[in-house]
């Protein structure tokens, strides 16, 4: 059996209500740590993606967008919400802050619908986003880097 055969990523399908928001914390989980080697690996090798007007495939090229991604968009801190799950696919609304490099930051808005193999690694992801410029005192997502702390208020929580 190759190394790739054998990866799981739990939960797996088929979802539950609780599977699927535990598997949407553990995206946001490892989005929020910046790290896209670490993130690419949820995917499969073959994965196919629509970020915005944007079509990748494959792990590699996913790894390189978020590479880019978070160049540009600093201080990143996202959150996620399940919105509706089957037995492999799983819709999230998302939310995340950001600033550019001269300091203008960002609310940017979302939508995934994402797919997944038997081993719980996903194979589609489509994702819509719409960028809403913010003054800094209007931030919402001020925790310290990383991890969303479990005592912050969810998206719902937030009138978002």
């Amino acid at each position: 059996m190759s190394q790739e055969a054998a990866v799981s990523r739990p939960p797996l399908p088929p979802f539950t209500a609780e599977t699927a928001a535990q598997k949407a914390r553990l995206a946001e989980d490892a989005w929020n740590s910046r790290e896209p080697a670490r993130v690419a690996l949820a995917y499969t090798v073959d994965s196919r993606w629509r970020n915005r007007a944007e079509f990748l495939e494959g792990r590699e090229a996913i790894e390189a967008f978020l590479r880019r991604k978070w160049q540009r968009e600093l201080d990143y801190r996202l959150i996620k919400e399940v919105w509706a799950f089957t037995a492999d696919r799983i819709a999230v609304r998302f939310v995340y802050e950001w600033h550019d490099d001269s300091g203008n930051w960002y609310r940017s808005h979302g939508n995934e619908q994402w797919e997944f193999d038997a081993r719980g690694l996903m194979r589609r992801r489509e994702a819509s986003i719409n960028d809403v410029r913010i003054a800094a005192e209007e931030r919402k997502f001020r925790w310290p880097l990383g991890r969303r702390p479990d005592d912050h208020p969810g998206l719902s929580e937030l009138g978002l």
